[in-house]
């Protein structure tokens, strides 16, 4: 190859670099946009974040054990867990938004969960497996919507869950808080266990709460957690973002990297 043809090749890339940069996937520079994407490399490549999703399960599994023996109610028993970044993997659909330069959206998230493609985390699988051979009973409590249940179900019936059927997954109906559904399955379980990613999975202390008053709650009942309360790693979205933005979904991309940015300490 020649100097000429070397430059030529070399400004023609460039132009087409910026091309691309000038039609959307600059965004991918952005926390909210391209920082899915790092998240997603740590959520897909890191033997790290399975090890914690083992040791999450690997402790519930304990709990559970301890809970069955320690038990004296005649309801029967059950856990309740979450699905999304609990049971079922969704980095892809973060990695493909964020390629395009784009957020999450509620269209292309459901075109997602229809396709029933997501993963298992580690360890989950064998949990409730090992759950339903103790007699305890499994319940799907997740925000996902109603319109969403054929490809959650098949989601999770292809991986072989026990209790993948309508009865025992909850999804959302008119609000976004757990609690009510959670105090539902009580009134006719003892529910042993509650698993999640997300604060909001386990007690309505966390609904809607400000990141200072989601950081009380959880130094007020810190001897829940790995008791009760299993928590799963989720660095790639959640209500510890949200809360950041004050639950405000409109915000630009721009205002949401704004305000990352003025959290963070610097020296």
């Amino acid at each position: 190859m020649n100097r000429r043809y070397l430059l030529l090749t070399v400004f023609l890339f460039s132009c087409a670099s910026q091309k691309n940069l000038n039609t959307g996937t600059v965004q991918q520079n952005s926390l909210t946009v391209g920082g899915r994407l790092f998240t997603s490399v740590f959520q897909q490549q890191a033997a790290e974040y399975k090890a914690l999703c083992f040791q999450a399960y690997n402790i519930a599994a304990l709990r559970l054990d301890q809970a069955i023996g320690s038990t004296v109610s005649s309801k029967p028993k059950a856990v309740i867990t979450d699905i999304d970044e609990t049971v079922l993997d969704n980095s892809p659909y973060s990695v493909h938004r964020a390629l395009e330069g784009k957020d999450y959206e509620s269209i292309s998230w459901v075109d997602w969960t229809a396709r029933a493609k997501a993963d298992t985390l580690a360890g989950a699988l064998t949990f409730f497996k090992y759950a339903a051979s103790k007699n305890v009973e499994v319940f799907y409590l997740s925000n996902r919507a109603e319109k969403e249940r054929v490809g959650t179900l098949e989601n999770l019936k292809k991986f072989g869950f026990p209790n993948a059927d309508d009865a025992h997954l909850i999804l959302k109906t008119d609000v976004s808080s757990k609690e009510g559904r959670r105090q539902k399955i009580t009134e006719t379980y003892d529910v042993l266990l509650l698993i999640g990613d997300n604060l909001a999975d386990f007690s309505s202390l966390f609904d809607k709460k400000t990141t200072a008053e989601r950081t009380q709650n959880v130094q007020s009942i810190a001897y829940e957690f790995g008791k009760k309360f299993i928590v799963l790693p989720n660095a790639n979205y959640g209500d510890w973002e949200s809360a950041l933005y004050f639950y405000d979904y409109k915000r630009t991309p721009a205002q949401r990297d704004s305000i990352l940015k003025s959290v963070l300490k610097n020296y």
